[in-house]
């Protein structure tokens, strides 16, 4: 089963800026310290672009993971997609959209996910996989958007 949800974001800052910060590696390892996040192979820092990947290291729920994912779509500055190619999910999508709102910018993260595994991975998806994917995604949309 594929798990779908949206987080919405809203900030003063620039939607040509907000779109850059997304797509950085460097803000993305920042943004998730508490998972001991590292790009290990592909683009290892600066902004990612379409067609090329970045394979993370990880921690999460104590086991560490490997993902990588690439960009597989990009419309400068409205929106990117970036995809897992190897890594823990059966299938991850993650659909980063930016659009005004009066004097300051919305992002909009469209993720869908299969987890893998069967009967089990489905189980996990809707007890807790989801909760803990969209809290991610929250924090890490914080802490881009705090660094106005």
């Amino acid at each position: 089963m594929t798990v779908y949800f949206e987080c919405r974001t809203r900030t003063g800052m620039p939607k040509s800026e907000l779109f850059d910060l997304a797509r950085s590696i460097d803000a993305h390892k920042l943004s998730m310290a508490s998972s001991r996040e590292e790009a290990v192979a592909g683009v290892t820092s600066g902004l990612i672009s379409l067609g090329e990947e970045v394979t993370w290291r990880a921690w999460h729920f104590g086991l560490p993971l490997r993902m990588t994912s690439r960009i597989t779509a990009m419309d400068m500055p409205d929106c990117f997609v970036d995809e897992q190619v190897r890594g823990p999910f059966r299938r991850f999508r993650h659909v980063h959209e930016f659009t005004h709102d009066g004097d300051g910018t919305v992002m909009i993260d469209r993720i869908e996910f299969t987890a893998p595994f069967g009967v089990l991975g489905r189980l996990a998806e809707k007890l807790f996989l989801a909760g803990y994917l969209k809290k991610l995604i929250e924090s890490r949309n914080q802490h881009l958007t705090n660094r106005m």
